[in-house]
Parts: structure tokens; C-alpha cells; sequence
């Protein structure tokens, strides 16, 4: 481990253990290389490491502070890292979502409420109307899935499944493209997932929402396998 690596995992540790809590102004420079047995230009090294992290944040003339370290903060970079992914690299991530989202589909249908339900029908409806438009029908699919995730609550794993499902947006918008009976297959598959949320059967809500994800990958398996040149 080199010496600036030493000072991050000094810094994180403080933060860990709650010495530096969320929000916390860190101390000046020179003190912090102090305590930390370091040197300033190594503790420079490690706060600009850390900023891009989204761990401190610095404030121009004031100093620099610990973030809010919320899930949406620290997890925005996973969107931007999957973009690389592709061939049977991309198949892993559509089998991750495969096993997130339908559990985060029935666990939401034991905490939606009315208004995640009118949000997710203003989705549902705003699919239908674009049936013949496969990137407009996709935008409002992600929309869709996002509403539904986040009626759980659970911001880290609304962050997680928006980072996964961002690189298979691609692969859906394509599919539109190639399979004409896909957008009616697609809206068909949500209003399922719907009905399932709106009767707080959670049970239901996961096996439908398995079986949406499902037909995604297999549709993706078969376009991978296809050749080279198949994925978008």
C-alpha cells in the first residue's frame, strides 16, 4: 500500500468510525498531517482522491467537509463504470438485475402507497401512448421501474438498480427497434406488475416483475449469440 493510499484509508477510517461525521469540517491541513503522521502534500493526495469519491467535499474558502454520504451520492459513479460493460460482461448485469429487481418490486408492494401508485399508472399510461416509439417507450419504462423501486424507501437500492438498469436502456431501445411485437409484450408485461402493486401482493409483484426481466435477458442472450456486430 504506498504512502497516499495509507492517508486515504486513514481519512476513511475517521469517517467510518464516525470521528468526522457527515458534514463535519476536517481539520486544517497541517493539523490533519499531524495527526495522521503524514505529510501535506499526502494528505492533499488523499482529500482529492476522496472528492472524486464523493467522500469530502471542499468548500472554496471555507475548507473541506465530510458529504452527506448518502447512498445517491457515494453510488452516482456506478452508472458512468457500467457504461463500459458489454458481450457476456453486459449478460451479468441484466442477470443482477434479474435478481435485485424483482425483490425490490415485491418489496415494494408492501410499502406503496396511493401516490406511488398514481406516479407508476402516469408511467403505465405514458408507455401505452408510446407504443410506436421504441426510445420514447423506453424513457417512460425507466421511468416506470424507477417509480417502483423508489416506493420502497430504500435509497440504496433505488441507487443500486438505477445505475444497473441505465446500460440496459440500450439494449431495450434496440429491441423495440428489431421486434415490433416487443413494445406490446413490454406494456402488457407492466400493467402485470401494476395490477400486482395495486393489490399489495407482494408475491405476485416479484413474480411479475421476474418474468419482465426474464424475457429482457433471454431476448439479449439471443442477440449476443447472434454475432458480432449484435449488440448496440
Amino acid at each position: 500500500m504506498s504512502l497516499t493510499d495509507m492517508a486515504i484509508a486513514r481519512i476513511r477510517e475517521l469517517v467510518r468510525s464516525g470521528e468526522l461525521l457527515p458534514g463535519a469540517k476536517l481539520p486544517p491541513e497541517q493539523q490533519l498531517a499531524a495527526e495522521l503522521g503524514v505529510s501535506r502534500n499526502l494528505v492533499r493526495e488523499a482529500v482529492k482522491t476522496l472528492v472524486v469519491s464523493r467522500v469530502l467535499e471542499i468548500r472554496r474558502g471555507d475548507g473541506t467537509y465530510v458529504t452527506s454520504l448518502a447512498p445517491s451520492l457515494l453510488l452516482e459513479g456506478l452508472s458512468s463504470a457500467v457504461e463500459l460493460l458489454s458481450g457476456d460482461t453486459l449478460l451479468e448485469l441484466v442477470e443482477a438485475r434479474r435478481l435485485l429487481e424483482p425483490a425490490a418490486t415485491g418489496l415494494a408492494a408492501t410499502r406503496v402507497s396511493e401516490a406511488d401508485l398514481a406516479g407508476i399508472a402516469g408511467h403505465l399510461d405514458a408507455m401505452r401512448a408510446a407504443r410506436h416509439d421504441p426510445e420514447l417507450l423506453t424513457l417512460h419504462d425507466a421511468a416506470f421501474h424507477r417509480a417502483v423501486v423508489a416506493a420502497t424507501g430504500n435509497e440504496t437500492l433505488t441507487t443500486l438498480l438505477e445505475g444497473i438498469s441505465n446500460r440496459t436502456l440500450r439494449a431495450r431501445v434496440r429491441r423495440g427497434i428489431v421486434d415490433g411485437d416487443a413494445a406490446d409484450q413490454a406494456v402488457a408485461e407492466h400493467e402485470a406488475i401494476f395490477r400486482a402493486l395495486a393489490a399489495r401482493d407482494a408475491p405476485l409483484a416479484q413474480a411479475a416483475a421476474l418474468m419482465h426481466v426474464t424475457s429482457t435477458e433471454n431476448w439479449l442472450r439471443g442477440h449476443l449469440s447472434a454475432g458480432p456486430g449484435g449488440e448496440d
